[in-house]
C-alpha cells in the first residue's frame, strides 16, 4: 500500500512532494488548502485535502490526491490534478492546461474554459455552456454536454480496464451531446456506450458507437 502512494505521488509530479517538505499555507500534507478571493500565489498542493480557489484568484498548479478542487467564478490556474475527488469549475473559470482526475466527476459550469484535456477514469463529466480546448477523455464515466458547450479535439471512451482504479467498468457509459453543444474531432469509442446526440447538436465523425438522434432538451 505504502509503494501504491508513492507512485501515485511521483505521479502527480514535484509539487505534491515539494508540500510534503513545506510550511507556508499553500503547499501542505494533511487538511485543505483555501486561497482567498483575489489572491496570487504559486502552486496549491495538499495530499489528504480539498482545494478552494476563491474567486478571481490566480495560482499555478492546484493538486491533490484525496481531496476535490473548486474554482470559483473567475478563478485560474495552470493545471488540476486529484486522484479520489471531484472537480468543479464555477462560472468563467479557467485553467490553462489540463484537468486530470481519476476517480471524481468533473464539472463545468457556463463561461468555464479548459485550455487542455478533460480525462477522468471513473465518475461523470458535465459541461454546461463550457469550453474544452484539449478534448475529453474517460474510461467509465457518463459525459454530458449541455448548453452551448464546445469540445475541440473530440471524445474518446477507452477500454483500458487494468489496474487499481477502474470501477464499475461492466456497466455502458451513457454519453449525451445537447442542443447547440459542438464537438470538433472524432468521437471515438474503444468499449459498448449509449450515445444520444441532439438533432441541434455538432459533432465529427463517429468511430466504435452508433449515435441515437433525439428532439428537444434531452433523450
Amino acid at each position: 500500500m505504502i509503494r501504491v502512494v508513492l507512485l501515485v505521488l511521483l505521479a502527480f509530479g514535484p509539487g505534491l512532494l515539494a508540500g510534503c517538505a513545506g510550511g507556508d499555507e499553500t503547499s501542505k500534507v494533511l487538511g485543505s488548502v483555501r486561497i482567498a478571493a483575489g489572491e496570487r500565489t504559486g502552486d496549491a498542493t495538499t495530499v489528504n485535502g480539498s482545494i478552494d480557489l476563491g474567486a478571481n484568484c490566480v495560482v499555478k498548479d492546484a493538486e491533490t490526491v484525496n481531496g476535490s478542487v473548486k474554482l470559483h467564478e473567475h478563478a485560474f490556474a495552470q493545471s488540476v490534478k486529484t486522484v479520489n475527488g471531484s472537480v468543479h469549475l464555477n462560472q468563467g473559470a479557467r485553467v490553462a492546461g489540463s484537468v486530470d482526475v481519476v476517480n471524481g466527476s468533473v464539472l463545468l459550469d457556463r463561461g468555464a474554459d479548459v485550455g487542455g484535456r478533460v480525462t477522468n477514469v471513473n465518475g461523470s463529466i458535465h459541461l454546461e455552456s463550457a469550453h474544452v480546448g484539449g478534448g475529453i477523455e474517460t474510461s467509465s464515466g457518463d459525459i454530458a454536454l449541455g448548453g452551448a458547450s464546445h469540445i475541440e479535439g473530440g471524445i474518446r471512451v477507452t477500454n483500458d480496464n487494468a489496474g487499481w482504479f477502474h470501477f464499475g467498468s461492466w456497466r455502458r457509459p451513457r454519453i449525451v451531446i445537447g442542443p447547440d453543444a459542438v464537438v470538433q474531432g472524432s468521437l471515438i469509442f474503444k468499449r459498448e456506450v449509449q450515445l444520444y446526440v441532439s438533432d441541434r447538436a455538432q459533432i465529427g465523425p463517429v468511430e466504435g458507437a452508433t449515435a441515437t438522434r433525439f428532439s428537444g432538451a434531452e433523450p
